[in-house]
């Protein structure tokens, strides 16, 4: 589906929110809201990509605002914590924002950080939530080896993990490593994130029998309807995250999330609670582990409190100007 360009730049505002703390290498999330029949939708690509990929988030924004959508199958989605790559002493307090929850996502593999960090962090969270499912997310930093000394860890030391999430760049990385877990005994499942987003195609990834999970996110994929063909395509378990977005764009997320079959795995849409400040005065934050199913719209006194310079948001009309020219 395609809107004019003036239709969005119409009520197109453009915000700067805080993070608690640093997460992807940033203190602050920039995004751009429009409005369309439908409500508010939120456009965030991350602000190193291009053109070519932004215009791909620029279609699932839009039709999240003008487009038809899929009836949700479920009013509560389950939702999963969300840990940055934190010392081992702001563990506490960094997940103390999710309350109760059943299962974690711990960020792995930082840039400047090595495989002991990551162990000092899991060890800490399982001393705090020794219940709790753990899910590990290297965003692709790891190396063939790196993986499989942390999952000899991981078994050695009896710590469940549901699964490993992008743990290698290359999807031939992720077939080597579910051979050698196969192999070795590891009841470790391998998920795929930038491996189904960042390719032309992306059901290479099940052709190549390099994942036992696919990790679907919204916005990165063009929007609900696609993200559910990839999902039934594909014939794998599904687990919705998020992209660090505020909560209008959580809710697309969340819409995607209810709305496929439930795998049985907590979806990772919980991240307004690492926002310092969000777009609305009732954001998407977890209660008892789930959230409800609903949509965002965002209020006139948060976005002025969080208005982005003049600068960043004549940055930001001109890169939606580029991306659209792309649709």
């Amino acid at each position: 589906m395609t809107i004019p360009l003036d239709s969005l730049l119409e009520t197109a505002q453009v915000v700067s929110l805080p993070l608690k703390q640093k997460f992807r290498g940033v203190t602050h999330r920039e995004l751009l809201l429009f409005e369309g029949d439908n409500g508010f939708a939120e456009w965030s690509p991350f602000l190193e990509y291009e053109a070519e990929e932004a215009a791909v988030w620029l279609s699932a924004a839009i039709e999240w605002a003008f487009g038809e959508l899929p009836e949700p199958q479920r009013e509560y989605v389950a939702v999963n914590a969300t840990l940055p790559a934190v010392t081992p002493q702001k563990v506490a307090s960094s997940l103390a924002a999710f309350g109760d929850f059943e299962t974690v996502k711990i960020k792995v593999a930082e840039p400047g950080q090595d495989l002991n960090d990551d162990l000092e962090r899991i060890w800490q969270v399982r001393r705090l939530h020794p219940q709790a499912k753990i899910r590990l997310d290297a965003n692709g930093g790891w190396s063939v080896d790196q993986a499989v000394a942390l999952a000899g860890a991981m078994v050695e030391n009896g710590v469940p993990i549901e699964y490993l999430e992008q743990p290698c760049a290359s999807i031939g990385e992720l077939a080597e490593l579910r051979v050698i877990f196969k192999r070795n005994g590891f009841q470790i499942k391998v998920a795929a994130d930038e491996s189904v987003r960042k390719v032309d195609d992306p059901q290479a990834v099940v052709l190549a029998g390099a994942a036992d999970i696919l990790v679907l996110k919204a916005a990165p994929l063009g929007g609900v309807a696609r993200a559910m063909q990839i999902a039934h395509e594909s014939g794998l378990a599904c687990a919705v995250s998020s992209a660090l977005e505020s909560s209008v764009g959580l809710a697309m997320g969340l819409h995607l999330a209810a709305s496929l079959p439930d795998f049985g795995l907590a979806a990772g849409l919980g991240t307004a609670a690492l926002l310092a400040a969000d777009v609305t005065e009732n954001p998407l934050l977890p209660l008892d582990g789930e959230l409800v199913v609903r949509r965002v719209n965002p209020s006139p006194r948060l976005l002025a409190e969080h208005v982005a310079s003049p600068e960043r948001r004549d940055w930001w009309l001109q890169r939606l100007a580029a991306a659209h020219a792309l649709l």
